[in-house]
């Protein structure tokens, strides 16, 4: 959603982190997983809110405020969430789909987030609206083209700051489902990269919402590799398969991104931010 407007955000982990202790603390303190979710997703929103207003203005280079902003959110997170490390929070229900099994293996392996089936939709939804909607066109048209869509009448900086935030109150939703489902409590590594990953993911998915579904399913079953050899007895080299998602981000951004060219489906103003 960021990217299509035509701005990148490396502070995504520290968005990341803040809506994953945001949203523990607000499940904890309401005793609603729901309402954790919501302050997740709030908390991620105001950061990337930050991160937009300050890339709008002029001689501010959206790279360097990213990585600004990654320390700051991850800095606030592991302050206020110190007193969040010992405590439980609700968690988020689970969908089950193994109740055709008698298998108490099978029924735990097949229990889902509450949230996936909300992230696909919302994949969906973007997919739709970038093609179908006023919106999601005034979006493609400011990642495009500034001086189009300032010739048409519209505020580039207005698009990209709202771009922004949504993008941001998205991603506080995966924050969240870090504390509140999987692994299910708050220390100061829960993230372990995954927001620079999901940077590196949307570039490899070509900045498609529903190919980044399926490139969300790559890195999701390259990241579980190194439990579930675990959880068959298999413990030699535990920690080398736990660096299967991170090889894999290096790779992908190796084969898919040559010096001098610009990616297939990248927005145009990508190329030339500064």
């Amino acid at each position: 959603m960021t990217e299509k407007s035509g701005r990148i955000n490396l502070g995504l982990e520290g968005v990341l982190v803040l809506s994953a202790m945001s949203a523990f603390g607000g499940a904890y303190l309401t005793g609603s997983p729901w309402l954790g979710v919501l302050s997740g997703a709030c908390a991620g929103a105001l950061l990337a809110t930050l991160h937009g207003v300050l890339c709008s203005l002029p001689r501010v280079n959206d790279v360097a405020t990213g990585i600004a902003l990654m320390l700051l959110g991850t800095g606030l997170a592991f302050y206020l969430g110190k007193p969040l490390i010992q405590p439980q929070a609700p968690q988020i229900p689970a969908i089950p789909l193994g109740g055709w099994s008698s298998s108490s293996v099978v029924q735990s392996a097949l229990q889902i987030n509450a949230l996936l089936p909300i992230g696909i939709a919302l994949a969906v939804g973007l997919w739709w609206a970038f093609a179908r909607t006023r919106w999601g066109l005034l979006v493609r048209l400011a990642g495009d083209s500034a001086n189009a869509t300032r010739a048409l009448g519209y505020s580039v900086s207005g698009i990209r700051i709202a771009a922004t935030a949504a993008g941001g109150f998205m991603a506080g939703l995966g924050g969240a489902s870090l504390t509140l489902f999987y692994p299910g409590s708050w220390n100061e590594g829960i993230s372990s990269g995954q927001g620079l990953i999901a940077v590196a993911l949307v570039i490899f998915a070509r900045w498609s919402p529903l190919r980044c579904v399926g490139a969300a399913m790559l890195f999701g079953g390259a990241g579980a590799i190194g439990p579930a050899m675990q959880s068959v007895g298999i413990g030699w080299g535990y920690h080398l398969f736990n660096t299967v998602p991170y090889v894999l981000t290096l790779v992908i951004l190796v084969l898919t991104c040559k010096p001098g060219s610009v990616a297939v489906g990248s927005p145009g103003e990508l190329s030339s931010t500064r």
